[in-house]
């Protein structure tokens, strides 16, 4: 009989449901980590765009422009910044159309000057115009050029030039663009690049006012980075 009490008892405690599980509270939530204190920064802006902020060296193909002194080949009104008549607009390839340089504000007989220290790698004349170009030591290799053109060279190939020094006079012509301008080219080797990443961004920024030259002669509008 007692077996018999113990085998019910045990059939009954093992049809007996299981009791449930302890309730516990909601659970918190890891734990974000802390937001930084730092702003974000902002999103950049296009180099080489006159008004805008850009960066201080050169981004993408052109790389490093290397140590010295930077200047305008051309002054605008009262030795401030040119005006900007074609900014420079690379054809998608290398045969194409497109614009390879800027144009910038000019009058015939006005003084052009070496965007950059470097040496005369080139004064001659090309199609008709008078063309003078300067290679930039220590801007990478091959090492960055620029060109000027339509100019009357006062320089000869093999000449050292600083930045802002006289390398030639703006001549009457002919010219590309419905007015007087200087064609300015910068190139890396056999590519075209835009000239105004050669500058420092406060150059771009805003017009400069009349300064007294780093080097150059009167009206040089020269800074060194």
């Amino acid at each position: 009989m007692a077996s018999g009490t113990a085998s019910g008892a045990g059939a009954a405690r093992a049809g007996a449901p299981a009791p449930a599980p302890e309730a516990r509270g909601p659970q918190a939530p890891p734990e974000a980590p802390p937001a930084s204190t730092a702003a974000d920064p902002e999103p950049p802006e296009p180099p080489g765009v006159p008004g805008r902020r850009g960066p201080s060296k050169p981004s993408g193909p052109t790389g490093g422009t290397g140590q010295g002194e930077r200047a305008w080949p051309v002054s605008g009104s009262r030795g401030g910044r040119p005006l900007l008549v074609r900014a420079w607009r690379p054809p998608p390839v290398p045969w194409a159309a497109g614009h390879r340089g800027v144009d910038l504000v000019a009058r015939a007989g006005q003084p052009v000057r070496a965007a950059a220290p470097g040496t005369v790698s080139f004064a001659g004349t090309v199609a008709g115009r008078g063309v003078v170009s300067v290679q930039h030591p220590g801007t990478g290799e091959p090492p960055l050029r620029t060109t000027y053109e339509p100019v009357q060279a006062v320089v000869k190939e093999g000449d050292q030039v600083a930045a802002g020094q006289v390398i030639g006079t703006l001549q009457a012509g002919p010219f590309h663009c419905s007015g007087g301008c200087l064609h300015w080219g910068l190139l890396r080797g056999r590519v075209y690049l835009d000239p105004l990443s050669l500058l420092p961004p406060w150059m771009l920024r805003r017009p400069l006012s009349r300064l007294l030259p780093l080097s150059g002669g009167p009206g040089a509008a020269v800074v060194s980075p």
